[in-house]
């Protein structure tokens, strides 16, 4: 643990310069104390290392000494791959492993790759999760990641959506999808896919895990998200709405969709008519309310009156708490229909 702390140190002063024994210890997760009693014995196994002192002083090493202790462990080349996603890293537990292995990275290039490569950490940051999405609790994602690399079997307890199951698993991978953490693993001779944030309690045993020879995690999860994407049900909507509110239904289903969808001729010049699938047919009528009197759904029939039938319990809802409530048009629910039938580009504050 020291030795590995020492040449940390080294390379550290190496490809920053000077650092204060306070800065020092901070980047170590050490005290100032082990720091100056580290310097000492650095300096008498004959590392040219020494402190300035006053304002701008610190601890720096001889101009033109270079470590080559750069030697990278099997775990710190392992988790230098995740270099880029320090979130998902730390998730599995390898945060400071990353770091280690990116400073002797970095002490290894020459000073002109190595500023570039400092400029290109400054400049360019990886988010794999999307926009308005709080990342997952996965407690259990270091335990599965030990069987991962161990290649040990697991026992886990898994929620379903009709209960808890133990399964006894043979870890083949896992996989950052969206946010989203995904192991893939042997269970009962087929291959399986499990959301690791649905794992409830892992137990890595002592039993080796086999794995069929030729496995690729790659390939497989490419296959099955396309399988996966190829069986979703989906319906054909039709819809009218507003130029204007075009950028609002990108939002609602998705900018690829809106791009993608079949453009219509609308008797108004002023609106748009599109025609675009929709994935999980039962989700849609929400999605779609979402966009309030601004959109007019055309087809399908179903799809239409399942709105209509939501929009209508909404205002019932209100109207037994305030009977006031939807009784500003000539019939209550009627008019809320009679809005959505016109078209009409009104809508309420809250959908802009």
């Amino acid at each position: 643990m020291r030795a590995s702390r020492l040449v940390n140190l080294l390379l550290l002063l190496q490809t920053r310069g000077g650092l204060t024994a306070t800065e020092l210890a901070r980047e170590l997760e050490v005290s100032v104390r082990t720091i100056h009693r580290d310097v000492e014995a650095l300096s008498a196994a004959g590392v040219p290392i020494y402190a300035d002192r006053g304002p701008h002083g610190g601890i720096r090493l001889v101009d033109g000494y270079r470590t080559r202790l750069t030697g990278m462990t099997a775990d710190e080349a392992e988790a230098l791959f995740l270099s880029g996603i320090p979130g998902p890293a730390a998730e599995l537990g390898l945060g400071t492993v990353v770091a280690a292995a990116r400073l002797k990275v970095l002490a290894a290039l020459p000073t002109e790759l190595r500023s570039r490569a400092s400029r290109l950490v400054e400049r360019f940051h990886l988010d794999a999760a999307g926009w308005f999405q709080t990342n997952e609790p996965v407690p259990h994602l270091a335990l599965l990641a030990q069987s991962v690399w161990d290649a040990r079997l697991a026992r886990i307890e898994y929620e379903r959506g009709d209960g808890a199951v133990v399964r006894v698993i043979a870890p083949l991978g896992l996989v950052l999808k969206g946010g989203v953490w995904y192991l893939v693993a042997t269970a009962e001779d087929q291959i399986r896919t499990y959301r690791v944030s649905r794992v409830l309690g892992t137990v890595v045993l002592d039993e080796r895990a086999p794995r069929p020879q030729d496995f690729d995690l790659a390939a497989y999860w490419t296959e099955s998200s396309a399988a996966f994407e190829r069986d979703i049900p989906r319906v054909t909507i039709e819809v009218r709405l507003p130029q204007a509110r075009l950028e609002r239904l990108a939002d609602v289903v998705g900018p690829a969709t809106v791009h993608g969808a079949e453009r219509l001729v609308d008797p108004d010049p002023e609106w748009t008519r599109l025609r675009f699938a929709m994935n999980w047919p039962d989700e849609v009528p929400g999605h779609l309310l979402s966009m309030g009197s601004s959109l007019e759904i055309l087809a399908p029939a179903e799809i239409r009156e399942r709105v209509v039938a939501t929009a209508r319990r909404i205002v019932e809802r209100y109207e037994r708490e305030d009977p006031g409530i939807g009784r500003a048009g000539p019939q209550g629910v009627g008019a809320v229909t009679e809005l959505e039938g016109r078209g009409d580009a009104a809508e309420p504050p809250a959908a802009s």
